[in-house]
């Protein structure tokens, strides 16, 4: 990844929807450790509903897009986290994961129609408890907010450190 990289991170969720906001919580402690300590390079961070028209329009022209949402699971165990990657050439081929009615396979797929797929996605999908009308995450999901946003600073940064190093342009 050249120092150009385009790395967005999604929370997908609804605050007043209880452990639907889980993906909201994390961009909201990326947001918080950033006025401490500056976030890397080439890193934007953005919430969304969960519409795929917007969850396109954040994540087209990425290099890598990180999406965080809630999911349900039968059973479930709330708190724990799935994660899913996908090059450009495998997106689509996933099942939906989300706790919304439209969801991430949607947005993929219409993605995939209009040529506008990152090239590389990561979805941490975390399983709820609550997805009742109300605000704030039930213990569980609250628990694995702050492992999870430093699991996927630390991914961003080992990616980086990884990927070859182009050329500066003069």
């Amino acid at each position: 990844m050249s120092s150009q990289t385009r790395i967005v991170v999604i929370g997908v969720g609804n605050d007043f929807r209880r452990d639907d906001g889980v993906g909201w919580a994390v961009v909201s402690w990326l947001r918080e450790r950033a006025e401490r300590r500056p976030l890397p390079k080439g890193m934007e961070l953005a919430v969304s509903d969960g519409d795929p028209g917007r969850l396109i329009g954040l994540w087209e022209g990425a290099d890598l897009a990180v999406v965080v949402d809630a999911a349900h699971a039968h059973p479930g165990l709330p708190g724990r986290v799935h994660r899913i990657e996908l090059e450009s050439d495998e997106l689509g081929q996933s099942g939906q994961t989300s706790s919304h009615g439209l969801g991430l396979g949607e947005a993929v797929e219409l993605s995939r129609a209009l040529g506008r797929l990152p090239a590389r996605l990561v979805v941490f999908a975390v399983e709820g408890q609550d997805h009742t009308f109300g605000t704030g995450l039930t213990e569980p999901v609250a628990e694995a907010v702050e492992p999870l946003a430093q699991r996927i600073e630390q991914e961003i940064l080992r990616r980086r450190a990884a990927a070859p190093r182009l050329p500066e342009r003069r």
